[in-house]
């Protein structure tokens, strides 16, 4: 994707973002932000699917979260918790959103792929896609997710305190969305990650108002999944979601 500062007609600022059209995912994305409609992400403000464009608001300052560094991770995830519950809504009426259950694809497209000889360990693999058809069939409700809400996706505004950029754009258990936060920012030091887990866990279940356990296990899921597409895309695993993985399956 490209992204660029621009101005509207008008000459007030806002971003222009461009991608392959038809091809980038930036559909969902377009689709996400008209759902959230301003409440918790930044405002979608034209779209042009045919040359893959999106005009977006404009979030300024535009310091993201993960600039709060460890020594200020509760406030980070007390920040995450608070936009993931603004974003949370019932899916647009007749929408072409993926359901998460659908990344139940992924997992099998990698089992095909390397067997039990691939780069990361097949029991995970199995586990993880266990755990996302059984979450899946026992949400008790449906909502418009972001899908990779974290630190990096969540700027500093004006209009509110705090916005998501980015979505991936699907629906699913709202839970579904704590699992990337576990395992970011990427930047941050993997042993540093593993000693924050217990008290994001407590603290993103209590403030979000969710379940412990499906906090815990979607965060298993999503890591391991992380670690999916890292491979599909880079050929190499991360490393800190693989930690962050083991680590849940141990508590």
């Amino acid at each position: 994707h490209y992204v660029a500062p621009a101005a509207d007609s008008a000459g007030a600022a806002c971003v222009v973002k461009l991608a392959v059209p038809h091809m980038s995912g930036l559909d969902r994305e377009a689709a996400a932000l008209a759902g959230f409609d301003g409440r918790g992400a930044v405002r979608l403000l034209a779209r042009d699917d045919s040359r893959g464009a999106l005009l977006l608001e404009r979030a300024h300052p535009g310091l993201s979260l993960a600039a709060l560094g460890a020594e200020r991770d509760q406030e980070a995830t007390a920040v995450l918790c608070s936009v993931m519950r603004r974003l949370w809504r019932e899916p647009p009426a007749e929408h072409a959103l993926p359901h998460v259950r659908d990344y139940g694809e992924d997992f099998a497209d990698h089992v095909q792929r390397f067997g039990s000889s691939g780069p990361l360990p097949r029991h995970l693999v199995d586990r993880a896609a266990e755990l996302l058809a059984e979450l899946s069939a026992t949400a008790s409700r449906t909502v418009l997710l972001h899908g990779d809400l974290h630190h990096h996706n969540v700027l500093q505004a004006r209009r509110e305190a705090w916005l998501a950029i980015d979505p991936h754009g699907l629906v699913g258990d709202p839970a579904f969305d704590v699992g990337a936060m576990l395992y970011n920012p990427l930047t941050t030091d993997t042993d540093q990650l593993l000693r924050l887990l217990p008290v994001r866990l407590e603290q993103l279940a209590g403030l979000a108002g969710l379940d412990s356990d499906r906090v815990l296990a979607w965060g298993f899921v999503m890591a391991v999944l992380s670690e999916v597409w890292s491979t599909e895309g880079h050929g190499e695993i991360w490393g800190a979601p693989l930690a962050v993985a083991e680590a849940l399956l141990e508590l």
